[in-house]
């Protein structure tokens, strides 16, 4: 069963609004296991809207629609979706009153041009709204559902949760689930971690795919099955798979950062951490900044010395500060490129490492702070 979202508004097209009911819908739909392959976005126009909805009801089994239920002339899914559909719109006297009760309980009377929320196609099931004033519903046909919803986020959230989905289970007879975990990288890049992974990559359930960050890479694995400990059992043999070819350069699964992992790694060793760069404009130190707990010194010097300057600078700030751990890092700028350099100082280990930019490249702060941490992790580990 394959399913495809549709968001309307021309305000998105322009870039006024950030779709936020797309990532919500997807999240949902892998929950009930109903594959979602396609989402569009079209403006506030019928005959573009009945184009976009008739060309996905030729593929999906569920077309979801949000947005363009409003009371005004510039919503006009309603007409869209039944010119998709050949059939005309239909007034609702029951929606109707649905609508004044709405506006009853704001302390309100609804204008004339709301009627126009109480119109849906011909022959459609309708959604109550008790958050909103913009009634849903449903086009089943021979091929197809459209399943149309209001673009207000807690509006949509609402009858998706407690209307669409169980409406898509039964509807739909689903009985899988699409679970899906993060399996998250640094230190090597993601070229480089398709030719390691590359037959995975071709695995058909579950599935594997990549997601490139500036000096990250996450690997995302999802299984489709009929339980919850299928697909987990689906997952697991993936990862360990993962953990056989590139087990050290795994720094977490989901939710984890980089920066949390090495933090947990310098709270487990009881280590406090000083840190001292030059040239980032203060990234390194922001990137860590919601781990006061374990940063004991900073610095952001405005000049970069020379490496024994440097690497005797940050022992000091390490001495003054009590730190078990130093981590320093420096970017030099030129005409031809950028340098990073990334000095790690721990107990009885002492690590410098070089990385060049040319002058295009993008995020390289960022980027440098990735390895910065890449490297104080692998050290930490092997120490």
């Amino acid at each position: 069963m394959e399913a495809e979202i549709i968001t309307i508004g021309t305000e998105l097209l322009l870039g006024e609004l950030v779709d936020t009911n797309t990532r919500y819908i997807a999240h949902a739909l892998r929950e009930i296991g109903l594959d979602l392959y396609r989402t569009s976005t079209v403006g506030d126009n019928i005959e573009r809207i009945a184009e976009e909805v008739q060309s996905s009801m030729q593929r999906a089994d569920a077309v979801i629609t949000t947005g363009g239920l409003g009371p005004t002339i510039d919503d006009p899914t309603r007409e869209g979706i039944a010119k998709a559909c050949g059939v005309e719109t239909i007034f609702v006297p029951e929606l109707w009153q649905q609508i004044k009760e709405r506006f009853s309980g704001f302390g309100s009377v609804p204008t004339e041009n709301n009627r126009r929320q109480a119109y849906i196609p011909a022959g459609s099931i309708p959604i109550e709204n008790p958050v909103g004033t913009a009634p849903g519903f449903i086009v089943e046909t021979d091929h197809s559902v459209v399943i149309s919803m209001p673009g207000v986020p807690a509006e949509m959230q609402h009858l998706l949760v407690n209307d669409v989905i169980p409406y898509l289970k039964q509807h739909l007879d689903l009985q899988s689930i699409i679970k899906s975990r993060i399996v998250r990288t640094s230190g090597i890049g993601e070229s480089m971690l398709d030719q390691i992974i590359e037959d995975l990559e071709k695995l058909h359930n579950p599935t594997v795919g990549l997601s490139a960050h500036p000096g990250r890479v996450d690997i995302r694995i999802t299984a489709k099955a009929k339980t919850n400990r299928e697909a987990d059992r689906m997952i697991s043999s993936v990862e360990a798979t993962l953990e056989e070819r590139i087990g050290r350069a795994i720094y977490g699964k989901d939710d984890q950062t980089l920066e949390s992992a090495v933090v947990d790694l310098l709270k487990e060793k009881g280590m406090h951490l000083a840190l001292l760069e030059a040239g980032t404009g203060g990234a390194l130190a922001a990137s860590l900044a919601e781990f006061p707990e374990i940063i004991v010194s900073e610095q952001n010097l405005s000049e970069i010395g020379s490496d024994e300057v440097l690497s005797a600078a940050l022992k000091e700030d390490m001495q003054k500060a009590k730190a078990q751990a130093g981590l320093l890092l420096t970017m030099q700028h030129s005409g031809e490129g950028s340098t990073a350099k990334i000095h790690v100082l721990l107990p009885g280990n002492e690590h410098t490492e070089h990385k060049s930019y040319e002058a295009h490249f993008v995020n390289m702060k960022i980027r440098s702070v990735s390895y910065a941490l890449h490297w104080l992790r692998r050290l930490l580990l092997a120490s």
